[in-house]
């Protein structure tokens, strides 16, 4: 009588993360010192509670502007000037904001992250936000915006993410929209600079080739002065699912044969206890390139060229999308196919065989995430700023291989949706409408009402 063969457990080789040193300077600036060879190399990363989400009305995308224009002229010295500093040592500087952080981001030869830093200081403490600045950085993103709705996939994501947050702050554009930009003045970014950035919500990383003690110093010097700003991490507000729950979007471009396809759902927090199952599951439906979506959508149908499906998990809150592209005589089918694959899964989850499979891709793929001072000082800032496990990182691949296909189904059932999605198409609304009525009630908007 022969016997079932099974595969042995993975067995993984211990992930070893160099030593991870917090320290706090006199102001409540937290420093995360990782020291880490062999290359001549570090990267440093100044996190700040304050993105997007707290745009006041009437100012979306003034977090991220402000920082943009960071090193665009700082403490009298014009971009020029700051440009061919960091240039010279082969250096680079930037500045961004997404929907919870500022950020500034450096990365430099070990030997001159002294002066880097010093420059760092400068351009997040003394930005100068000159007029001349204001009118290019405003320009570019005036065409950056047309550019998006433009392009029938950035337009799909901007009306998705109206019709899931609605009047939600994690709805406001990190860009920012057109009557916002083109009104944006030097005082609202003095404003935002001095009332939403403080070094009792900052958090400094610095991973590379360095002396705890040294940089403790030399970032005491330079940041500890800094002073001002809320002492209280702003709340997110309590999100009560999608704004537009059980319709279909229509964004009218008329002369597009092909149609976008984003259908969304609430998800679940950044951390949440089923986090793990939730994450096999997903790469089993629509994950990766040899998901269930992409045999059923490409492979068996030939409907399109691509599809997947993610989980966007925020510290208040989380999304969960399906997006693919079709014909548009072919939408119906897409639209069929993509619930009928998420039905599935809510009701039975993975099979043991693609549970396993996505675990080996997970935990395989997972130190090669880790490689450069980039992506651990990125990995770190993840970890403090979610409130995650201390060891989240070196027991990430642990608690991936720990799931198994009852938990990714249980998360399945628990978490992917039934009723309670959004249906957003982008093309011709004349050919699409009749269509997807049997989707739930149809509404038309046009690309310039998503400015």
């Amino acid at each position: 009588m022969k016997t079932k063969k099974t595969e042995a457990p993975l067995k993984l080789r211990p992930l070893k993360l160099p030593p991870h040193e917090k320290r706090k300077l006199g102001n409540g600036l937290t420093l995360h010192l990782v020291p880490r060879g062999p290359l001549p190399l570090v990267a440093v990363r100044l996190v700040m509670r304050g993105g997007s989400v707290w745009d006041p009305a009437g100012r979306a995308g003034v977090a991220d502007f402000a920082a943009r224009l960071f090193r665009r002229g700082a403490g009298g010295r014009t971009a020029d000037d700051l440009s061919e500093a960091i240039d010279f040592v082969g250096a680079a500087m930037g500045g961004y904001a997404n929907e919870e952080n500022v950020v500034v981001s450096l990365s430099c030869p070990s030997k001159h992250l002294e002066s880097m830093l010093e420059l760092m200081g400068l351009v997040l403490l003394s930005p100068d936000f000159p007029e001349a600045e204001i009118e290019l950085a405003r320009r570019r993103t005036l065409a950056q915006l047309q550019n998006e709705l433009d392009d029938p996939g950035a337009l799909g994501e901007r009306a998705w993410a109206r019709a899931m947050w609605g009047d939600h702050p994690y709805g406001h554009e990190t860009l920012g929209q057109k009557k916002s930009v083109e009104s944006m003045s030097r005082a609202d970014l003095v404003q935002f600079h001095q009332t939403r950035l403080s070094p009792t919500l900052g958090h400094l990383y610095v991973v590379g080739d360095i002396d705890v003690d040294r940089i403790t110093n030399v970032a005491d010097r330079i940041f500890g002065s800094w002073k001002g700003g809320p002492e209280f991490a702003p709340l997110v507000p309590d999100w009560d699912g999608p704004a537009k729950s059980g319709q279909v979007i229509i964004v009218d471009k008329p002369e597009q044969t092909q149609a976008q396809m984003r259908i969304g759902a609430a998800g679940v927090k950044r951390g949440h206890i089923d986090h793990f199952p939730l994450m096999v599951m997903n790469a089993v439906l629509g994950g990766g390139f040899t998901s269930r979506l992409i045999r059923e959508i490409r492979v068996k149908r030939g409907l399109s060229y691509g599809a997947s499906s993610s989980f966007d998990m925020m510290s208040g809150a989380g999304t969960f999308l399906v997006s693919s592209f079709t014909k548009t005589e072919s939408i119906n089918e897409l639209i069929d196919v993509a619930l009928d694959e998420v039905a599935k899964m809510r009701a039975k989850g993975p099979t043991t065989i693609e549970a396993d499979t996505m675990k080996r891709y997970i935990t395989g793929l997972y130190p090669a995430r880790l490689e450069t001072n980039e992506a651990v000082a990125g990995a770190i800032a993840d970890v403090q700023h979610y409130g995650l496990p201390e060891d989240w990182i070196s027991g990430y691949r642990d608690r991936v291989n720990a799931v198994t296909a009852k938990d990714a189904a249980i998360a399945a059932g628990k978490h992917l949706f039934d009723d309670k999605r959004v249906i957003v198409l982008v093309g011709n609304a004349e050919a699409l409408a009749p269509k997807v009525q049997q989707y739930g009630p149809v509404s038309v908007v046009q690309p310039a009402d998503l400015e």
